[in-house]
């Protein structure tokens, strides 16, 4: 079974470090996409919501600063600069626009691993207060993209884990079946409230006690569903 990683998304036109930063980023956690123009890593920022952007600012088709900027006015995705020189001028305009870090070419791999986990731990911590969720036995440590019942870790298929995910960020909360939709699947499926059941199903059976007696995730007839708030243990 797939496992939700890190989707890292590398925007730079020379194939060396695209292909080096793959080699390198190769691992049970990170998932590497690949692109060489502006225009491209704003699509898939866009279309595929990338957990951090690796960024160029040298790009045939627009500055990097641009690209930031663009990101910014919607997303606070992490993105760290890829520089050839840590005191470009451009690094610190880079910064000073939103940008969340720069590592230097040619890449020390510690130090990557280590800025890349950082905004990571930082993004987590922005969106939802926490770097780990937990509501009752459940808990979902929401850097590593890990989830545990009862302090055995399950696994997940990485819509399984968004959709998990949104339900705990807002526990305790009724959530119509368009609201779900939108927001894990996107507004083109809003309307798809079969196919959302049957990721409901799934859920349950990985995370109830008895899934045909849900819990914690509970149906509002006609409405939705709740993730209810469950006592530590």
């Amino acid at each position: 079974m797939n496992v939700k990683k890190n989707t890292i998304l590398v925007v730079d036109t020379d194939p060396q470090t695209q292909k080096m930063l793959s080699l390198i980023l190769d691992t049970p956690v990170f998932k590497v996409v690949g692109c060489a123009t502006g225009k491209q890593a704003l699509q898939f920022c866009v279309c595929s919501k990338p957990d951090l952007v690796l960024l160029a600012l040298d790009l045939p088709d627009m500055e990097g600063k641009q690209i930031i900027a663009d990101i910014r006015s919607w997303s606070q995705t992490p993105i760290i600069v890829l520089s050839e020189n840590a005191e470009d001028e451009n690094v610190i305009t880079a910064l000073n626009m939103g940008a969340d870090d720069y590592v230097v070419k040619p890449f020390n791999v510690d130090v990557l691993y280590a800025r890349i986990n950082a905004s990571l731990r930082k993004s987590a911590v922005h969106e939802t207060g926490e770097p780990e969720l937990q509501n009752g036995p459940l808990r979902m440590d929401l850097v590593r993209h890990e989830v545990f019942l009862h302090d055995q870790l399950l696994a997940f298929t990485p819509k399984e884990y968004n959709l998990l995910r949104y339900f705990i960020v807002h526990r305790g909360k009724m959530l119509t079946h368009r609201q779900i939709l939108k927001e894990v699947w996107g507004p083109a499926h809003s309307n798809d409230t079969q196919y959302l059941r049957v990721f409901i199903r799934q859920l349950r059976e990985k995370i109830e006690t008895d899934p045909a007696a849900p819990e914690m995730i509970t149906t509002e007839a006609g409405i939705g569903y709740r993730m209810e708030i469950v006592k530590a243990e």
